[in-house]
């Protein structure tokens, strides 16, 4: 069963893990510049790199279908540059998940797959999609929901380590990012982390970098571009959040639902 991810950031590469996990084929696409904050557990990196690995899976940046076949063959995880999916009809798969997390709806419909699941809100199951996985950090992140829409977007990210906002590094300007600190790098509260143009972005807390996006992007005013985490925890920057695991088994029970698999074994 082939299955289609689009967007390949932290949440997305979870699903695509899981998914890869448990026996079935999957390919990814995303954008020619993807600004994920977790690049150390995100298969777009491949998009930069080439390849990308993450918990011991391997995402390779593909041009054709004929190399993502292939690539799945040898047990990999294709990315492909088609944000239009182009590559659709070609690759005819049974499921399509949307996972770009962009707080509404880019075009993902049912008619796409016989299942087709979208992360977070922006989409109604039942009516654009078949299942909708809640991505809200509290007692229902992960649950699927057959009819009806996923929690509203706050604006307001979820506590880790007791902290929600402060815990984000936004651009207090527009311009092209450029890093101070390292994913996995301590960082003291009023430390610089990263530059946009000439001016320095401080840490509103102490903790880890537990993601930086890519230096040398350009990046809007009051954008994200990084996240630090007051656990301190080093090992946890380079390895699939609790969030993220959650949501991709979400994905994989609705996967399971949806196309009946369950029933035939």
């Amino acid at each position: 069963m082939l299955v289609l991810v689009r967007g390949a950031g932290d949440l997305a590469s979870a699903v695509c893990h899981r998914l890869m996990q448990s026996g079935f084929d999957v390919i990814a696409t995303e954008i020619e510049q993807p600004t994920m904050v977790r690049r150390t557990v995100s298969f777009a990196e491949a998009v930069y790199t080439g390849e990308w690995e993450v918990e011991g899976i391997k995402g390779v940046r593909i041009q054709t279908v004929d190399e993502a076949k292939d690539q799945i063959k040898r047990g990999n995880l294709p990315v492909l540059v088609d944000p239009g999916l182009k590559c659709l009809k070609e690759l005819s798969p049974e499921a399509v998940v949307d996972a770009i997390l962009a707080k509404k709806n880019l075009g993902t419909h049912r008619e796409m797959a016989a299942v087709v699941i979208g992360l977070g809100p922006g989409f109604y199951a039942g009516k654009d999609v078949h299942a909708v996985v809640e991505t809200m950090r509290g007692h229902y992140l992960g649950r699927v929901i057959y009819e009806g829409e996923a929690t509203p977007n706050t604006g307001v990210p979820g506590e880790v380590g007791g902290y929600s906002i402060k815990r984000l590094v936004k651009s207090p300007v527009p311009g092209i990012v450029k890093a101070n600190k390292k994913i996995g790098e301590m960082v003291s509260e009023g430390e610089t982390v990263c530059y946009v143009g000439d001016v320095p972005v401080s840490a509103q807390i102490s903790g880890v970098v537990r993601g930086l996006i890519k230096e040398g992007l350009i990046v809007k005013e009051n954008m994200k571009i990084g996240d630090i985490d007051p656990r301190c925890e080093k090992q946890h920057c380079f390895t699939i959040s609790d969030k993220a695991r959650a949501v991709a088994g979400g994905v994989l029970e609705a996967i399971l639902h949806l196309s009946g698999v369950i029933k035939k074994l």
